[in-house]
């Protein structure tokens, strides 16, 4: 039901890390995981370190845009940065998203650096049961 559309991750990930944190033209890639549970499926992005209003869902007909900026902490003026490892920058990743989910009813939660999207199965991709009936061309369809 999705398809990646980063064939090159690894070659991504290393690039990353020789060339440093994303920017709007050059984003980073975020790692994720994406499972059926039920009739919807799951995707769980991890961002660590990153606010709920530096984050942007955008759908357009089958392409899923989620896009995260993780900003450096304030710092006051008497503190001098020893180590600094971890990535700032921008974070994006595209998910095309399969003509049987609906993507009208997508739901998105935040929790613990974890952006989990809900993405529910379409009513007419569901299977459906077909009665047989008695006589020449008498069939029901039902849900």
């Amino acid at each position: 039901m999705l398809m990646r559309t980063d064939p090159f991750r690894e070659l991504d990930r290393v690039t990353q890390q020789l060339l440093g944190p994303g920017t709007w033209s050059r984003p980073s890639a975020m790692p994720m995981d994406a499972y059926r549970e039920g009739d919807q499926y799951v995707v769980a992005f991890d961002l660590p370190g990153v606010t709920a209003d530096a984050i942007d869902i955008d759908v357009e007909r089958n392409m899923l845009t989620v896009k995260a900026e993780r900003r450096p902490v304030a710092k006051a003026d008497d503190v001098q940065m020893e180590l600094s490892e971890r990535p700032l920058g921008i974070f994006s990743r595209q998910i095309v998203l399969a003509d049987t989910l609906d993507t009208e009813h997508i739901q998105a939660d935040y929790d613990a650096g974890v952006l989990t999207l809900r993405i529910p199965i379409a009513e007419r991709a569901k299977p459906r049961k077909i009665s047989i009936g008695v006589g020449p061309g008498h069939r029901e369809i039902s849900g």
